[in-house]
């Protein structure tokens, strides 16, 4: 599913990179990156290779044996100086009974759909009154206006 949530990263990217930058970082060789890239469409991502250096250990996404772990972390500038300022925590959670780890679904356009097609409303995504108009037996329809 990480190949799902870096597709929305790659159409997100050009409207994200007006206001910060963006990088996907994986372990493998930048040649192996590259390629897969190209044939998964990612035109729009600074695509980086962690295969030579601690940034995944470093930074909370490979475990002790070495194991990758699916991770985001923020960085942010102040006083000139580069800082860690966010990663996902919930990874190392155990996830709920029947659930895949959540921490990056704020993020991640495909899970706020389904919750959309599941017709019930989670965390205020989709009002009540418009869930009661649908029907509890019809299946919800999305539009955007753009």
């Amino acid at each position: 599913m990480c190949t799902s949530f870096i597709d929305s990263l790659n159409g997100a990217a050009p409207h994200f990179e007006q206001r910060a930058n963006l990088a996907v970082v994986a372990k493998s060789p930048i040649g192996r990156i590259r390629d897969f890239a190209r044939g998964r469409g990612w035109n729009h991502l600074r695509l980086l290779s962690s295969g030579r250096n601690t940034y995944n250990r470093d930074y909370h996404g490979e475990n002790s044996e070495g194991g990758q772990l699916p991770s985001l972390n923020v960085f942010v500038r102040r006083a000139g100086k580069i800082h860690h300022f966010y990663n996902t925590e919930l990874v190392f959670l155990p996830g709920d009974r029947g659930q895949n780890q959540r921490h990056i679904d704020m993020a991640w356009p495909l899970w706020n759909l389904l919750r959309f097609h599941e017709g019930r409303p989670r965390h205020g995504l989709v009002p009540a009154t418009h869930l009661q108009a649908i029907g509890a037996q019809a299946r919800p329809f999305l539009h955007y206006l753009g």
